[in-house]
């Protein structure tokens, strides 16, 4: 069943969950609203969205230095209490944060922060590359908006490919660990440096 646009906000709308989150629940159930917040409830991800509003002030900032001293990430993870701040489960996930920005190399926490001028800028790239294939304007439209969806994978930290866990992306990992210690976690920022390059 193709799983249009206007579902996945429906179901955003009424569970509060992330957009790709809504789209997966709608594909695993053949578009059926009921049972898609079935699904997400089942994954704790609609009560982890829940929770987002919350605020967190605790957490921790975690450094870590890769391939010999070459490449070095600052990340600094919040969640709302002391106590989950220095739960084995929290630190494990700070980690593997700073991994991924490590090996990944995101530009952007999530699609969000990405700015305007940089968003019309790539789409201006995409569309000088498709507009050679002498396509009719919808076709292109749709390649464009691929290619752009293609970029937010690659740039925003969220919508990445964990690298330990490919069945799952980095906003789905913050909300199962979300649903599980029942706390708001927030990636608040994070500098990347690598040895050699370019300011």
């Amino acid at each position: 069943m193709n799983i249009n646009a206007q579902m996945v906000k429906e179901l955003r709308k009424k569970t509060s969950a992330g957009m790709m989150d809504c789209k997966n629940a709608l594909k695993a159930t053949e578009g059926d609203p009921e049972k898609a917040i079935e699904y997400l409830r089942k994954k704790g991800i609609e009560a982890a969205s829940s929770k987002f509003n919350r605020q967190a002030l605790n957490g921790k900032v975690e450094s870590y230095i890769h391939l010999y001293g070459k490449i070095g990430v600052l990340v600094e993870i919040n969640c709302e209490t002391d106590f989950v701040a220095n739960t084995k489960e929290f630190k494990e996930f700070v980690k593997d944060i700073a991994m991924q920005i490590a090996a990944s190399n995101p530009k952007y926490i999530s699609r969000e922060d990405v700015p305007n001028s940089i968003i019309n800028k790539e789409k201006e790239i995409f569309y000088a590359q498709v507009e050679k294939a002498d396509k009719p304007a919808p076709i292109i439209e749709k390649i464009v908006e691929g290619k752009l969806e293609k970029y937010f994978k690659e740039n925003c930290l969220k919508e990445q490919i964990f690298i330990k866990d490919n069945s799952k992306n980095i906003n789905q990992l913050s909300l199962e660990l979300i649903a599980k210690l029942g706390e708001n976690i927030v990636i608040k920022r994070f500098a990347r440096f690598q040895l050699g390059e370019e300011i």
